[in-house]
């Protein structure tokens, strides 16, 4: 009996160890593996539709299937959905593919830069660091109490909601207000 009651003891225990070790992040209600790539990710989740969208419609699946590393600041839908009325199905279309290209790649920066590299980078810079984007403009990132708060070249502010999103080429932190480029 006591063999019996060990043993079951012995199996939840390992049961609960590799429970507490699955760390995988939920993004739009699906797992979000870190040995899948950014795009292989982002297509299921829920939270991020409008930009998976946005990103075939630019023709830069290839690129962030790539190797990188990239840092991607992903906007959420509700964050596209802030936007004016009308202007995501406006750089949906074709003839606005450049315009939609420079604001998707406004979101990513060359490299894997954990939430702790950048809160590192803030506190280095004295209050704010330059983020130089793959667009070729520049994000300020800097601290709103515990958040890591995004500000764009037009003044306008996103917060980091979800940090730490890895993948096999890079890191997602899901945002939640689309930044623009001047």
């Amino acid at each position: 009996m006591k063999r019996k009651v060990a043993a079951l003891l012995f199996t939840i225990a390992i049961a609960c160890t590799a429970f507490a070790a699955d760390k995988t992040p939920i993004v739009g209600g699906q797992p979000m593996y870190p040995t899948k790539d950014i795009i292989d990710n982002a297509v299921n989740s829920a939270d991020h539709t409008t930009l998976v969208a946005a990103v075939k419609a630019a023709g830069l699946v290839n690129t962030l299937k790539g190797a990188g590393p990239f840092t991607v600041f992903a906007p959420t839908n509700e964050a596209f959905a802030k936007l004016p009325a009308g202007t995501v199905e406006t750089l949906l279309k074709p003839e606005n593919k450049d315009m939609l290209t420079r604001i998707l790649t406004y979101h990513v920066v060359a490299g894997r830069l954990s939430a702790a590299e950048l809160k590192k980078e803030i506190r280095a810079g004295h209050g704010q660091t330059a983020l130089k984007t793959v667009s070729g403009g520049t994000l300020i990132a800097m601290m709103q109490g515990s958040n890591i708060v995004l500000k764009d070249e037009k003044g306008g502010m996103s917060t980091i909601t979800i940090p730490n999103v890895f993948q096999s080429n890079g890191v997602i932190h899901v945002v939640d207000t689309v930044v623009l480029p001047n």
